[in-house]
């Protein structure tokens, strides 16, 4: 079974998304150009039998020689088909196949004016001009408007050279061979091409609207997601989808904690609104900062918030971002003592480690999150700055994976602390303010 093209195309990026649109757009049009090319046969073979005139070998020449482009041309639809079915199509090969598409119609136009003896006055007499709204409704279908132009330019520079060609000696059944030209059997001929153009262009809207649909879709539930989980992680929402970020993974991360200090006491006969005013104060010069840093903040938990950091520059981003938070909350804190109100300090653990990472939950309730030691000791080393009177407590770790030089960046060194949940002592760097 076919997978829908958005899954094929699952964990690809934008470029590689296009190039398979582009390739399913062919496929598709292979199979009109397969069924066009049936169809018109097929109206050819019936009228034959309405074709009773005096000049008959002409006649059977225009008749021999339509057959043998419509079978031609179905041939370019099945090769195309084919090559898309066994894997083996290459973008180049549309360009190819549109430029088929042109020769064909401007070869069966000319051919035809020359078995005729008639001057290219009268090509658009001959059925077979009439392709040309179908030829460029395929161009419709490739979403491609580099493709289309060229298709546009292909068709009108073709109908020109052809309208000013004229043959070594014009036909002395001219006039009768425009007239059978412009018979009820060719004519009907016509308006089945135009219903074929009609037709492919319906295709064309319904696949139009299909993608469209389908990208509203992805955006709702896109949106719908991130009411749950990290903005940043939209974009992986996009290449892998959920079904990836609910496998996990195991990497190295850095974890930063930060949590306001004297928040319980500060809150004692509050109203409510001043307390969510403080906290939303509070999240806003965090997200400000973590975004700046390059973190991604995982949860708020009451007046503290956990925020990301990976890849390989993570532990460094994870030591801006907090000697940026030491001179927020500075700030915040001066900020509201100049406006007669409490100044609120704030406590900041950072590690680097092992965790676990993926998006756990149901459907209905969705929550990305990251376990292990890494993430306990990060909490750990945030609320041990209250015990060390501190700002700012990094593990050694951090430091090494960032390589920073703990003497020159103002970092002092800390007595080995044994935490909660560990054996061994964790060598330890601190800072009091900003």
């Amino acid at each position: 079974m076919r997978l829908p093209l958005v899954q094929q195309a699952g964990g690809l990026g934008e470029a590689a998304l296009l190039r398979a649109a582009e390739v399913e757009a062919e496929r598709i049009v292979a199979l009109l150009r397969i069924a066009v090319s049936a169809g018109l046969l097929a109206a050819l073979v019936l009228a034959v039998d309405a074709v009773q005139t005096v000049d008959q070998d002409y006649l059977w020449h225009q008749i021999g020689l339509a057959a043998a482009m419509l079978l031609a041309y179905m041939a370019v639809g099945i090769l195309s088909f084919a090559a898309i079915r066994k894997d083996v199509f290459r973008r180049w090969m549309i360009w190819a196949a549109v430029t088929a598409d042109c020769v064909f119609l401007f070869l069966n136009s000319w051919l035809s004016l020359v078995n005729s003896s008639l001057s290219g006055d009268v090509v658009f007499a001959m059925p077979s001009a009439w392709m040309a709204p179908l030829v460029l409704a395929f161009g419709v279908l490739r979403f491609n408007p580099l493709l289309l132009a060229y298709q546009v330019v292909l068709v009108a520079a073709g109908f020109v050279w052809l309208v000013f060609w004229e043959p070594a000696t014009l036909s002395a059944e001219a006039v009768q061979r425009v007239n059978v030209a412009m018979a009820t059997p060719p004519n009907l001929m016509r308006v089945l091409m135009i219903s074929l153009a009609g037709l492919v262009l319906l295709v064309a809207a319904l696949r139009m609207r299909g993608l469209l649909h389908r990208s509203l879709e992805e955006a709702r539930q896109k949106a719908n997601l991130t009411r749950y989980l990290p903005a940043q992680l939209a974009g992986r929402l996009a290449g892998g989808g959920l079904a990836a970020l609910q496998e996990g993974r195991q990497q190295k991360m850095a974890v930063l904690f930060i949590d306001i200090r004297g928040f319980t006491s500060w809150c004692e006969g509050r109203a409510p609104q001043e307390v969510s005013r403080l906290i939303t104060e509070f999240r806003s010069r965090v997200e400000e900062v973590a975004g700046k840093s390059g973190g991604l903040i995982d949860k708020y938990i009451g007046d503290a918030a956990m925020i990301l950091f990976e890849g390989r520059n993570g532990a460094a981003q994870a030591l801006d971002c907090a000697e940026g938070l030491l001179v927020e909350m500075e700030d915040w804190r001066q900020a509201r003592e100049q406006a007669g109100e409490a100044g609120l300090g704030a406590g900041i653990g950072v590690h680097w480690g092992e965790v676990f990472s993926g998006v756990t939950g149901t459907p209905e309730r969705l929550e990305y999150s990251v376990f292990g030691d890494t993430v306990n000791t990060a909490a750990r080393l945030e609320q041990l700055t209250k015990a060390q009177d501190l700002a700012l407590i990094a593990s050694a770790s951090v430091l090494e994976a960032a390589r920073a030089e703990p003497a020159r960046e103002g970092w002092s060194a800390l007595p080995p602390e044994i935490l909660r949940g560990r054996r061994s002592g964790l060598a330890l760097f601190g800072k009091a303010h900003g």
